[in-house]
């Protein structure tokens, strides 16, 4: 719990910074809209069906549509970062619309038509009659509309992690997958606390505002500007030292240890300071290096190969190795450092004892008994050329087939909820729960080399650094990067602590 408290104050300075800018810019957008639509009706329809169709898209998903518009721009020489705080502003942003902008049409709408009209009988422009007596009485209301867009984005915020923006999702995302009670508690309570407490004190205001209590305008008003004034203080940069080095990581236990190896012994070797941003998306992570956005990754052959080449046929390991290697360098600008020493590749996993009694032993004589059994794997598995390479190859036709989180995919196992799982070779869960990996006898799953990967600018900008990451090449082997997976997941240690304990042993070696 230590560990995690003292993240708390950056996560949640982060989470605030989101929340605080994409509600300014959710009300400057929707305050001056809601405005306009009563000014002209026929603008109604359209808008408030844009705002509720955004509103309908999954949050994630809303988040995750921002990184490739942003790399599509970027492509086009527009100035932009395709990660971090830009995708995850504008996606909040625009959840934040709908609340404030309905209810500015209807505080307005709402106003007495006899107070309209006196208004219009002392000789109010229109203008001033927005000013002075629309907007004034209509304010409780709008104030309602951001209360709710409040505890909406305050959520929301918490999966901005997987595009790359530092919020109190970090803790979350980083506790599912590595099954730390103790991180998944501090991000819940934080982002609640967070969110009651923005929420009262806008309602202070609400209040105020209705009951015409200065003063409790006045105080509450005072409070959020502290906040305002700390968000804005936190996000000045801090003068001094060379840019910092980021390494990106994506969303399972064996990522989160490479980036904090990777990011601990290049600041070992080199003194420049470095920085893990964890927990993104697949495709984010290499999108990301190739735009510059990180610097160093470490990524598979195998997906590189079937997924981002998209290759169907599948040749040697070393090949594909040196396929890989080949595209990222020339067609992606990007530099191999090399491979680590272990390739995670996947492997259909089931109970020893299931296994033993059905006298399975290879993906073959699985084959035979898959009608009647389940199988249970990560989010991307069964959408992926492996999956259907293997339905094609075996003949694979499972009773049903269940989509889940990584880290509780070994679980529903274990537990017998599924019979069939697609683990990960060098998960640490497969010795402890005594899992079976089947033998792939007839070669359907390609290699998966461990490959650090370095962007253009570093290699360019920072040639030490790269030099000190050739230095980590080839070691690591398989049964390492297994014991270092089972530290986390089930010996309890933080991926931090893990790299700590490798360089250690490093420097005695």
């Amino acid at each position: 719990m230590n560990d995690q408290l003292a993240l708390l104050p950056g996560y949640l300075t982060a989470h605030l910074q989101l929340t605080l800018v994409a509600l300014f810019l959710g009300a400057g957008v929707s305050i001056p809209l809601g405005v306009a639509v009563t000014r002209r009706h026929r603008l109604e329809g359209p808008v408030l069906g844009t705002a509720g169709v955004v509103q309908t898209i999954p949050s994630l998903a809303l988040l995750a549509i921002m990184v490739p518009a942003l790399a599509g721009l970027a492509s086009l020489g527009i100035a932009v970062r395709s990660i971090g705080y830009l995708p995850a502003i504008i996606a909040l942003t625009l959840y934040s619309v709908l609340p404030i902008l309905r209810n500015t049409v209807t505080g307005i709408r709402g106003v007495d038509a006899a107070l309209l009209e006196a208004a219009d009988g002392v000789g109010m422009t229109p203008g001033e009659r927005l000013r002075r007596v629309e907007l004034p009485l209509a304010m409780p209301v709008i104030v309602a509309g951001l209360r709710t867009a409040t505890v909406w984005v305050v959520g929301t915020a918490t999966l901005s992690t997987p595009v790359g923006a530092t919020s109190l999702g970090n803790f979350i995302f980083t506790g599912l997958q590595t099954r730390n009670e103790a991180a998944i508690l501090t991000g819940c309570v934080a982002a609640a606390g967070l969110a009651v407490l923005l929420d009262q004190l806008i309602r202070l205001v609400e209040s105020g505002l209705r009951e015409r209590r200065r003063r409790r305008v006045a105080a509450a008003s005072a409070v959020l500007g502290l906040l305002v004034a700390y968000a804005g203080w936190a996000a000045l940069p801090v003068a001094g030292g060379g840019r910092t080095i980021t390494i990106g990581s994506k969303t399972f236990t064996e990522q989160y240890i490479l980036s904090e190896v990777l990011a601990q012994w290049v600041e070992a070797g080199t003194g420049r300071e470095t920085r893990a941003v964890q927990s993104l998306g697949n495709t984010v992570l290499l999108d990301a290096v190739v735009a510059g956005d990180l610097d160093v990754i470490v990524d598979y052959s195998g997906t590189i190969w079937a997924e981002h080449m998209g290759r169907k046929t599948l040749p040697g390991r070393e090949q594909v190795l040196a396929g890989a290697t080949r595209w990222l360098e020339e067609e992606k600008g990007l530099t191999v450092v090399g491979g680590l020493g272990f390739q995670n590749t996947y492997a259909l996993g089931m109970r020893r004892a299931q296994a033993d009694a059905l006298g399975v032993r290879t993906v073959s004589d699985l084959a035979a008994h898959a009608s009647t059994l389940s199988i249970g794997a990560d989010y991307v598995f069964f959408e992926r050329a492996e999956w259907t390479a293997l339905q094609q190859t075996y003949g694979l036709a499972f009773a049903s087939q269940r989509s889940m989180d990584p880290a509780l995919m070994y679980e529903a196992v274990a537990a017998g909820d599924v019979d069939v799982i697609s683990a990960y070779s060098t998960d640490g869960r497969i010795a402890a729960l005594d899992l079976v990996m089947l033998e792939d006898d007839r070669g359907v799953i390609p290699p998966y080399d461990a490959m650090i990967i370095v962007s253009a600018r570093l290699a360019r900008e920072a040639p030490d650094a790269v030099a000190a990451l050739r230095r980590l090449v080839g070691r690591i082997d398989e049964s390492r990067m297994q014991r270092m997976n089972f530290s986390v997941d089930d010996g309890g240690l933080t991926p931090a602590e893990v790299a700590r304990r490798f360089l250690a042993a490093e420097v005695e070696r």
